[in-house]
C-alpha cells in the first residue's frame, strides 16, 4: 500500500488538523505526519500548492490528494473498513453523520470567538449572548448521543469513532475557554480527553514551539 502522508498545519490551534488526525491514528495504519506552522509568507505559498485548496489539512496516499477532513474520514473509513470509524448500525450511522455534518457547517460563533488553543485556559471567560443558543445545543447534541439505547462504551455512539474525531477540537474548547458542562456532558469530556489518539495530539501540541497572537486571546481570559 502507497504511504499515507498527513499534511497539516498545526495540532495546537488547527481543529479541522486534529479531525483528520484523530482518525487517521484510529485506523491503525503507518503513517507520516508533517506539520507546516510558519509565519512566513513565501514559505505558505508554497506549501499551498500541495493543497487544492490552499488549505491543510491533506491526506496523501501515493499520486492521491484528499483535502477537507470530513472528505480525509470518509476516505479512510472506505479504505480501513475494520477501523470501524461510522458505527455498524445503519440508524447510529445516520445519525452520526448529520452531527457530523453539522459539526462541520455549524456552531459559528463558537469557531470564531472561541478559536482552538489546546494549551491556553481562560477561566471565567466572558462570553457574549450570541454565544450560548451554540454552547446549548453543543450539548443538547452530546445528550442526545449518550442517551441513545444500546450505547456499549463511553462516546458519542459507543466506541470511539468519526464523530469523535469531529466534535474532539470543541471538547478542547470547553476546557480552554471554562464551559460549565452537566454530568453526561463533563463524563463524555473525560472520555475523549482520555483516548489514546486524543492524548498522543494534545501532548504532541503542548510541546510544539508554533505560537500565533491571533489566537492567544489572553486580554480576553480571566
Amino acid at each position: 500500500m502507497p504511504e499515507l502522508r498527513l499534511l497539516i498545519f498545526d495540532r495546537n490551534y488547527s481543529s479541522w488538523s486534529m479531525r483528520a488526525g484523530l482518525a487517521l491514528r484510529l485506523t491503525g495504519a503507518r503513517f507520516e505526519e508533517v506539520a507546516y506552522q510558519t509565519a512566513d509568507a513565501d514559505t505558505q505559498a508554497a506549501l499551498k500548492r500541495r493543497s487544492p485548496s490552499g488549505l491543510f489539512p491533506v491526506l496523501e496516499h501515493g499520486d492521491l490528494r484528499v483535502w477537507d477532513s470530513l472528505a480525509i474520514i470518509e476516505y479512510l473509513a472506505e479504505l480501513f473498513p475494520a477501523a470501524g470509524l461510522w458505527p455498524s448500525d445503519a440508524t447510529a450511522r445516520a445519525a452520526a453523520r448529520a452531527i457530523s455534518a453539522e459539526m462541520h457547517s455549524g456552531f459559528p460563533s463558537i469557531r470564531q470567538q472561541m478559536p482552538m488553543n489546546i494549551r491556553a485556559r481562560y477561566p471565567r471567560f466572558p462570553r457574549p449572548p450570541e454565544l450560548t443558543p451554540q454552547i446549548e445545543r453543543l450539548r443538547a447534541a452530546w445528550r442526545d448521543c449518550r442517551r441513545r439505547p444500546g450505547q456499549d462504551g463511553p462516546y458519542l455512539f459507543g466506541a470511539f469513532g468519526a464523530a469523535d474525531c469531529i466534535y474532539a477540537p470543541m471538547v478542547m474548547r470547553m476546557r480552554t475557554y471554562d464551559v460549565e458542562l452537566d454530568p453526561i456532558c463533563e463524563a463524555y469530556v473525560r472520555a475523549v480527553e482520555a483516548h489514546p489518539a486524543v492524548a498522543d495530539w494534545v501532548g504532541q501540541a503542548q510541546v510544539e514551539p508554533y505560537s500565533n497572537d491571533r489566537y492567544d486571546l489572553i486580554t480576553r481570559g480571566g
